[in-house]
């Protein structure tokens, strides 16, 4: 097939979510042509087909390339302009949160946040003395002194064991999620910006290759 004499605007979000297996491109672009018959063609373009356990997340990067030579096979004389990042995420959820879970997740967050803000400020005040703000607090909800172990230590030793975990996206060697880690994310930004400073040390000493002006 031909689109001479016709252009296609292709428009990519950096991250899209979709809840069925098979991924066309009208699910994750917008597009606008001068030919309303190729533009819902291409709409209904395949490109993707997640295979796997439905209730496991699953996420998979395109180059908007793949798209472009995709859409060339049906249409080689067809002018495509992206107006998009060159790489993009796609990525599966089988079942999408209900809004009352979404609510429930923002309310324990919240409530998280609180009394974490308030042990900060409590220890902080009392010059990082956990144990005496432990204390202090046994005794005003129980009327009582402690003795020894309290369920405060035992609660923050179990949170703090868990957080972490949760934070750095490990038990062991095994990945919680398929995300990229804290420690794999700031890995990227560390690459970005050694090949920012190569770049830019390159362009001012005159040593990148270049064409001519």
């Amino acid at each position: 097939m031909s689109g001479t004499g016709h252009t296609l605007y292709l428009k990519l979000p950096q991250n899209s979510i979709v809840s069925e297996r098979t991924v066309r491109i009208g699910d994750v672009a917008k597009l606008e042509c001068t030919d309303a018959g190729i533009r819902r063609k291409v709409r209904q373009m395949e490109i993707y087909h997640f295979e796997g356990d439905d209730r496991r997340n699953r996420t998979q990067v395109f180059s908007v390339l793949y798209l472009i030579k995709m859409i060339h096979a049906s249409y080689s004389d067809l002018e495509i302009v992206n107006l998009g990042p060159p790489d993009f995420v796609v990525r599966y959820e089988h079942s999408p949160e209900k809004k009352a879970v979404q609510v429930l997740k923002v309310a324990v967050v919240c409530i998280v946040l609180f009394f974490g803000g308030a042990f900060t400020i409590m220890t902080f005040i009392q010059d990082v003395a956990v144990g005496e703000v432990f204390d202090r607090f046994y005794t005003r909800v129980t009327g009582a002194s402690p003795t020894g172990v309290t369920p405060l230590e035992v609660s923050f030793c179990i949170g703090l064991a868990v957080g972490i975990m949760i934070f750095y996206n490990h038990v062991g060697r095994k990945k919680i999620t398929d995300d990229p880690t804290p420690i794999q994310t700031a890995m990227r930004k560390y690459e970005q910006d050694v090949d920012n400073a190569y770049i830019e040390t390159s362009s001012r000493k005159g040593k990148n290759i270049d064409v001519d002006n």
